[in-house]
């Protein structure tokens, strides 16, 4: 472990220390204003992000968006003031209303930092941990994207190098998914992650003697990342030139991801509040911040006080942010010189665009025969990889099930991983069995940008995502699921791994697009559809797929409308309406044979993604469910809930509502009622209820 940083040639001038003890006081005076937030944290981290932001980053303010720049993860979130002040102080375009509007309604400073937003705001975080596995997922993509357009130059020549910083804390540590997503960045050598460790020994409870006593640094250094560890200057305060060498140190360390732990005082340099959990998450208190502000040689009596020069010597960043940007141009456009069919590739891809012709080479599956939408899901992956080489994803060991290798040569790894297929920049991702890593990575590639990302593991397990994926929903980020052995289809496995309440689950997650196609067409439609809204219309799709044979039907463009007509009722208008989602909708096919030999026109529509239908005009959904057909009948293998709005007060629902059992899927079916015989007594009932 290193702990002695070398001699740094760092400026560091008296308006700096003024600009970090600005930073303090706006922390100090935001949280105060509005009565509630976090004070503690953003007062000790202030030195710590003024360096970043002022001194390390090469980042442009005039363009928050460059796709040169260097990344910037706060993973406490609570503390979103140690980046609201540093975005302001910068020039992003925070003014000093946005810090008095803190935690408000329609502010740009929410009380955490929240993507799309906030200009400057990388990514939402808040639930602790999650900006761990962020930042983890954009060092997979920015080494990915260099692969892509550059993966010949040295180390640190190429245009596409850049660092991903993190701030993280205690409580990210202790969370489960930043062991998972640590341990993956450590096998990956992610070279470009330095991650600041803000050991204050505070949380809500107290001091972390309450629940944490590892070696922290210890654990990461088993993970494979170089570790330092920096001290307190004699005042209690940052040493500013060892941190800056620190900071130096791990940047230069490519081989490895880097963590530096940094012993701080929550709410330095506040008379009585520091060192207290109280600082942590409450409001000073007025009498404290006016003690604490002549310490800091502030006014009491004035609020939100920033001096003129101060401001504008921070602001000096914008120039030198242009300045970097102007240099980065140039090599960039060497590069283009020495690479024009890389170049036409990169200008594709950072505009969104799919190459031309790319549809055709989508599979068309024949109508009649068998096939399990996992595998179909497979071949779709295959063909897109073929033309998309910004398309890549794994699995968490699930691979062989989740049928998501496109290249089973070429592994994401290494390139002193033992295995002959490793890759550093290869197409096939091995998340491991770290399912919840897996989710945010996956949203810090989609963040990152110029890569489109796919990660697969078994249905029942999207419990371990869910985090992930919420937070993707609330960011719109275009990450795509492959969520496979969708049901108690999956079979003899049983009721542990077999989904019940999952899909009505996810679904009642806002922005989050469930796909869930009846066969082979449907799920290569599914594929080409959500590759389109990649860009136009972003926001995670997950796709819920067989492990057993499902009969293939005609081709429907329909189906990207999410519901459709699939049979239409023969021998006059519907009378009744059956609707059905992916395995299931077999069985409604069957009922309609029985229910049309019994002289009852009968209509089956196939609903692979209510989002997707939703969205649709009023004019069109009602062409597909008339709201005349009070007759009707959903059926899914699993709970009910998400169907009750579609079938009325008359309507009947076949689901499973109860868990699974171990045996033969055929067998289940069968014993659970979930059959083309149910459907038809559900119908025969609802249209008894609709009096028709």
């Amino acid at each position: 472990m290193s702990t002695k940083p070398t001699t740094t040639d760092l400026a560091w001038t008296e308006l700096d220390q003024r600009a970090v003890d600005t930073a303090r006081v706006l922390a100090m005076d935001s949280v105060q204003k509005v009565g509630n937030g976090h004070p503690g944290t953003a007062m000790s981290l202030a030195p710590a992000a003024y360096l970043l932001f002022q001194k390390l980053m090469r980042h442009d303010p005039s363009d928050a968006d460059w796709a040169g720049r260097d990344r910037f993860v706060l993973s406490p979130g609570h503390t979103s003031l140690t980046l609201y002040v540093q975005l302001y102080l910068a020039g992003y375009g925070l003014e000093l209303e946005d810090l008095k509007s803190f935690r408000t309604w329609g502010s740009l400073t929410p009380g955490h930092p929240e993507y799309g937003h906030t200009t400057g705001v990388e990514t939402t975080t808040g639930p602790l941990g999650q900006g761990v596995a962020n930042a983890v997922g954009m060092a997979m993509a920015a080494r990915y994207e260099r692969g892509l357009f550059d993966p010949e130059a040295p180390e640190g020549a190429s245009p596409f190098d850049h660092t991903i910083w993190a701030i993280v804390s205690d409580g990210d540590l202790e969370e489960g998914i930043s062991a998972e997503a640590s341990s993956l960045a450590g096998h990956q050598k992610l070279g470009s992650i330095v991650a600041l460790y803000d050991d204050n020994h505070i949380s809500i409870e107290g001091d972390t003697a309450t629940a944490l006593s590892e070696d922290v640094l210890k654990r990461y250094e088993a993970y494979g990342w170089h570790v330092q560890r920096i001290e307190q200057s004699a005042s209690g305060d940052f040493d500013i030139e060892q941190l800056y060498a620190a900071l130096k140190t791990a940047q230069a360390e490519t081989e490895r991801p880097s963590i530096i732990a940094a012993r701080t005082i929550i709410a330095w340099p506040a008379p009585n509040a520091q060192n207290t959990e109280a600082s942590h998450g409450s409001a000073l208190g007025a009498d404290e911040v006016a003690a604490t502000k002549r310490v800091l040689g502030f006014d009491p009596e004035q609020h939100f006080q920033v001096d003129t020069e101060v401001i504008n010597h921070a602001r000096g960043l914008v120039d030198r942010g242009r300045e970097a940007h102007a240099a980065w141009d140039k090599k960039l456009q060497e590069w283009r010189n020495n690479n024009p069919a890389r170049a036409a590739g990169f200008d594709r891809i950072t505009a969104g665009e799919l190459p031309e012709g790319w549809e055709s080479a989508l599979p068309a599956f024949e109508a009649g025969k068998d096939v399990a939408t996992r595998k179909a899901s497979g071949q779709v992956l295959k063909a897109l990889g073929g033309v998309l080489p910004e398309l890549w994803g794994g699995s968490a060991d699930l691979a062989g099930s989740n049928n998501t290798t496109i290249d089973a040569s070429s592994s994401f790894l290494p390139k002193d991983n033992p295995l002959p297929e490793a890759d550093p920049y290869g197409r096939t991702i091995h998340f491991g069995i770290r399912e919840h890593a897996m989710g945010s990575t996956m949203n810090g590639i989609a963040l990152h940008g110029n890569t489109r990302v796919y990660g697969g593991t078994f249905l029942v397990f999207s419990d371990y995502m869910r985090p992930a994926v919420r937070l993707a929903a609330l960011m719109k980020l275009p990450v795509t699921y492959v969520w496979t052995h969708d049901s108690i289809g999956l079979g003899e496995d049983g009721p542990t791994h077999q989904p019940v309440e999952h899909l009505s689950v996810l679904r009642a997650i806002p922005g989050l697009n469930i796909v869930r196609p009846a066969d082979a067409n449907e799920t290569a439609i599914a594929w080409r559809e959500i590759t389109r809204r990649h860009s136009d219309n972003p926001a995670p799709h997950g796709l819920a797929l067989t492990r057993q044979n499902v009969p293939t039907y005609e081709a429907d463009e329909n189906a990207a409308k999410g519901g459709y007509v699939l049979f239409e009722a023969e021998g006059g208008q519907p009378q009744v309406i059956l609707i059905g989602t992916g395995s299931e909708v077999q069985l409604a096919v069957e009922a309609r044979e029985q229910l049309q030999a019994a002289e009852v026109p009968t209509r089956v529509v196939s609903m692979p993604s209510i989002e997707w239908f939703e969205e649709q005009d009023k004019g069109y959904r009602d062409s597909v469910l008339p709201p005349s057909v009070k007759a009707r009948v959903a059926v899914e293998a699993g709970i009910g809930l998400t169907w009750y709005r579609y079938v009325g007060d008359a309507g009947r629902i076949v689901s499973l509502e109860h868990f699974g059992a171990s045996a033969d899927y055929k067998v289940l079916y069968r014993e659970f009622g979930l059959t083309a015989d149910s459907v038809v007594t559900a119908a025969r009932e609802s249209l008894d209820a609709a009096g028709q």
